[in-house]
């Protein structure tokens, strides 16, 4: 194994910068580089305590040394590396869960090119985030890194392995293949890994589809990874609108988040194809459980009822989602921001699934039916969607806020910031966790009334803005 550096300047604050919630995520090579790498790759070694790992990496120029590196960390320490290669993050979860064992893949998902990271998790795609590991392998990094440890210096095996045809046939278990009537299709995968496993997944099924910047290029020529702005929904919408598609599919840079369009090329939200994704799989599995995060529509958990399933509100994020769907065995779980989970996916999350689904529900539907009508009883309400507020205190202003409605009627909650809810329109406010931000999603009956509430709130927000604890 080569000698890798002690000592290293600044490496606990370092480290702590690159480590989030849910995921490692920093500049390269300024934030986060090989040195790091190896480091976090004999620390994910020691705390999986595993005798072979799957590692992966997204289609980001960095990933290729960064990976290396990693896997040489965890060889060091006498494990074995299985390495899938390019891979979409669900793909990783898949090979983890497929394999049994834990696993990485080196991605950024949505950032901007000059990025990466590290998605990890346990065997069977057990997630690992801050309550679950993930500073205990910041903490063993550090040692090493500073000279506090040592390294093992021993000497695991490297082994590649192509699981892509594998993958491809477990996403297309979830529904009945037979039955999908031959949709025309847009596909926009943003040159990120959705440009390899999309049509590997797709183009069995008989349909017309067509993808828009496939070439996988983690610089990203053409525009970012990053389907939840709507700025980089334009290019598909535009091209489902003039080949007259019946479904437009946009992934993130990993492609485990799949955002919708439908052949009008209006935008589907997160909440709205959580409720369709349940109703289509409660009509096959009536009495399941389905998990969804707090700020998404209140017409999910009515959605889930009406199909005979019941809901379960939980925060916001993909650790918290997987553990209560794993408490509960909960069939599906959906959240706001574009990311679905499956029982029968290790309680992963995977974009394709979803789609899969979608396209399951719209062949279902019979001939000549449209995703812009078919949409139309699951829209009950209008979203603000998330709104972003710079404070000096987050944990203060939400305080106020609580105050302000306080012995108005309204039922509150702390689950994840939090929670006011009027009936006829709620919101909620949650901090960020890595930026003095507070977000807000706000819903209500009607377009007026939201906006006028979301005025109300903001205002409310920006006034207190400047306080201190």
């Amino acid at each position: 194994m080569t000698q890798i550096p002690t000592g290293v300047a600044g490496a606990p604050e370092r480290l702590g910068l690159i480590f989030k919630a849910y995921d490692v995520r920093g500049t390269v090579p300024e934030q986060f580089d090989e040195t790091m790498a190896v480091a976090i790759g004999a620390a994910f070694a020691r705390f999986t305590g595993a005798a072979r790992i799957v590692v992966a990496r997204d289609m980001r120029p960095s990933g290729v040394k960064l990976s290396a590196a990693f896997a040489r960390g965890a060889m060091g320490e006498g494990i074995d590396v299985v390495d899938i290669g390019l891979a979409s993050t669900d793909l990783l979860y898949f090979a983890s869960g497929h394999l049994d064992l834990p696993g990485v893949t080196f991605t950024a998902s949505h950032n901007p090119a000059g990025y990466n990271g590290i998605k990890m998790c346990q065997k069977g795609a057990a997630p690992i985030g801050e309550d679950s590991g993930l500073m205990e392998i910041r903490d063993i990094a550090a040692d090493l890194l500073t000279g506090a440890a040592t390294y093992s210096q021993q000497s695991g095996s490297l082994e590649q392995l192509s699981l892509l045809d594998e993958f491809a046939a477990h996403c297309l278990s979830f529904i009945d293949v037979t039955k999908v009537r031959p949709l025309r299709i847009v596909a926009d995968t943003a040159n990120g890994m959705g440009g390899l496993v999309v049509p590997a997944v797709l183009s069995s099924l008989g349909v017309h589809l067509e993808v828009l910047y496939g070439e996988l290029d983690g610089t990203f020529p053409n525009h970012p990874a990053d389907p939840i702005q709507p700025e980089n929904l334009r290019d598909l919408q535009a091209r489902v609108t003039a080949t007259h598609a019946d479904l437009g599919l946009a992934f993130d840079g990993d492609a485990d988040r799949v955002f919708l369009v439908d052949e009008k090329g209006q935008p589907v939200s997160g909440s709205l194809t959580t409720a369709m994704v349940a109703a289509s799989i409660l009509d096959k599995q009536p009495g399941s459980k389905v998990v969804h995060n707090l700020i998404c529509s209140k017409a999910v958990p009515a959605v889930v009822r009406e199909h005979g399933g019941e809901p379960i509100r939980t925060r916001v994020g993909h650790s918290f989602i997987k553990a209560v769907m794993a408490e509960t065995g909960a069939v599906f779980g959906g959240e706001h921001s574009g990311h679905y989970y499956f029982r029968d996916n290790w309680r992963a999350d995977s974009g394709l699934i979803a789609a899969l689904h979608v396209i399951e529900l719209m062949s279902a539907a019979g001939e000549g039916a449209k995703l812009s009508e078919l949409r139309k009883p699951f829209e009950r309400y209008v979203g603000s969607g998330e709104i972003n507020t710079k404070v000096v205190s987050t944990k203060a202003v939400i305080a106020r806020v609580e105050s302000a409605y306080a012995n108005k009627g309204a039922a509150m909650d702390h689950l994840d910031g939090l929670t006011v809810d009027f009936g006829s329109w709620w919101f909620n406010l949650r901090p960020s966790n890595t930026e003095p931000l507070l977000r807000l999603n706000l819903e209500a009956s009607t377009q007026s009334e939201c906006e006028g509430h979301v005025a109300e709130v903001l205002s409310l927000i920006t006034g207190l803005a400047t306080i201190k604890e």
